[in-house]
């Protein structure tokens, strides 16, 4: 807990603030610890706010927003209806003022596939990819990506529905798994080098994080509930590639539309190449997460940080 308060007048300018979490995704979860770590931070550092757990118990969202007294939100909900546009939407109807990105940005940082290809026409290095359908020759894709390869739903966060697979027997078992949670799926380069993340607040890449896992891959486990996960601040990295890694990351954020904050995850490539994943428009903000601890290494403690995203809204 840090001393951090905001001032009477900004308190008022803020007035009351509905922090929006739950929701009906996969990811709810993990959107009902974050939603309750922001809450507190929020009212530690003198903020009126209050929480509302959308889709509590199977409510109506809209009805629980129009029932809601509120100038302005902060939004954490993770997952599809809240970190896909829209929620921010709904708000934008409504006119009300809400943290993070918008419309547009938030839709395509939701999509895989259409972030990797905005970025992609604009000269921003991606793993190369392959979205099957049913017409798909999966000795083709495999001929084409080689193995291993990670497949991934498009539209989920988390880690969800992720696999690494080693054989076209394991590839159709994936994509089959991932269509379990969406429609679209994203079959792409396994690369091998290490994975960093890199938060951005206000267009600025904060200290990068490396991770470590013993799993295959970061995946759901390693990042909410394992304790053998690792996270460097020392990466190894030149100061050149630091420098680097963070200006990708910073036209990665851009590039999409993004605003206020969020999360890039790259990877180094055997050629010691870096190589974007994807962009985090509503990241967690858990006892595990990433941007918290980015910003503590940047000297940001915790309420700071959630009223710095909250100021983003006025």
């Amino acid at each position: 807990m840090s001393d951090f308060s905001v001032s009477a007048q900004e308190r008022a300018q803020f007035g009351r603030v509905a922090v929006l979490f739950g929701g009906s995704s996969a990811e709810r979860s993990i959107s009902l610890k974050s939603g309750a770590e922001v809450l507190r931070g929020l009212q530690q550092a003198n903020v009126d706010a209050f929480g509302i757990d959308l889709c509590a118990d199977g409510a109506d969202p809209l009805a629980q927003l129009q029932q809601a007294e509120f100038d302005r939100a902060f939004l954490i909900m993770h997952g599809r209806g809240g970190e896909d546009g829209t929620m921010q939407g709904v708000l934008e109807i409504m006119a009300k003022p809400y943290t993070g990105s918008g419309v547009m940005a938030s839709a395509l940082g939701m999509d895989k596939v259409k972030c990797k290809q905005i970025w992609s026409a604009a000269g921003l290095p991606t793993p190369a990819y392959v979205v099957p359908d049913e017409t798909t020759d999966l000795q083709q894709l495999a001929d084409r990506l080689g193995f291993p390869m990670i497949v991934k739903p498009a539209h989920e966060g988390s880690s969800i529905g992720m696999s690494k697979v080693r054989s076209v027997e394991a590839l159709a078992e994936a994509i089959n798994a991932a269509q379990q949670f969406d429609r679209a799926v994203l079959v792409e380069s396994w690369i091998s080098g290490p994975e960093f993340t890199i938060a951005v607040l206000n267009g600025q890449a904060l200290p990068i994080i490396r991770l470590e896992t013993p799993h295959d891959f970061y995946d759901f486990d390693a990042k909410y509930q394992a304790n053998d996960t690792q996270y460097h601040f020392d990466n190894a990295l030149t100061d050149s590639q630091e420098a680097e890694l963070k200006r990708l990351s910073e036209q990665a954020f851009e590039m999409v539309g993004c605003r206020g904050w969020g999360r890039v995850d790259v990877m180094l490539d055997e050629q010691r190449g870096f190589q974007l994943l994807e962009v985090n428009t509503l990241p967690g903000m858990t006892d595990h997460s990433l941007v918290p601890m980015a910003a503590q290494e940047a000297g940001i403690s915790f309420e700071e940080l959630v009223v710095t995203i909250l100021r983003g809204s006025l």
